[in-house]
């Protein structure tokens, strides 16, 4: 079973955590199994929805995917040495993606490099401070680093994790069922171009 971290921050985004991990869970029966992972027991969203995570921070170091969440509390989390000490990343031997300001967090820990990335508006300009480039674009990846810029490019992170762990078909099957009725298809040519041609 490949094993998947979605780490979760207090003041977390919705979308972002819970919409990846819906996409990638519905391949649980192909051997892809998404959790959400968590400094403390309990992490409290944006809008005040307060959720149990399911791993702690020592899954990571285990995870084959982890995927950073984006939140308001990001520039707290990379300012917590402690916390950011958790992050047990390895490009190497892991899939790596970031959501939105979950990029910072990818700069903070010096696993960027040269690569330029994506983000959301608001954390842009502290992204550009760490003379990271910041691409108009909703997902960009490199080996086995991606990032995803606007709540709803989740899926985009999830389609990716997806693509490179069970392949294409599996990313049909998957965005076929979670599509809007009467947009199947379209949905699924869209997603599959956009991370297949901002993919190097």
């Amino acid at each position: 079973m490949t094993q998947v971290a979605i780490v979760t921050f207090d003041g977390f985004n919705e979308l972002d955590s819970f919409g990846a991990s819906t996409i990638i869970n519905r391949c649980r029966k192909s051997g892809l199994d998404a959790w959400i992972t968590t400094p403390t027991p309990t992490v409290t969203s944006m809008n005040g929805v307060q959720i149990t995570g399911q791993r702690t921070m020592d899954f990571i170091a285990k995870a084959d995917v982890v995927l950073i969440g984006s939140g308001v509390k990001t520039r707290d989390v990379v300012a917590d040495d402690q916390i950011l000490s958790m992050l047990t990343l390895s490009p190497s031997r892991q899939l790596i993606g970031a959501q939105c300001s979950g990029s910072l967090v990818l700069a903070r820990l010096g696993l960027l490099g040269d690569m330029p990335v994506c983000t959301d508006v608001v954390t842009r300009p502290f992204v550009e401070a760490c003379d990271v480039k910041v691409l108009d674009k909703p997902f960009h990846a490199v080996g086995s680093i991606a990032t995803a810029g606007g709540c709803l490019a989740s899926q985009y992170l999830a389609a990716w994790v997806i693509l490179r762990t069970l392949g294409e078909e599996a990313v049909r099957s998957a965005f076929h069922y979670v599509a809007p009725v009467g947009e199947e298809d379209t949905t699924v040519a869209h997603v599959l171009d956009v991370i297949q041609s901002s993919t190097w």
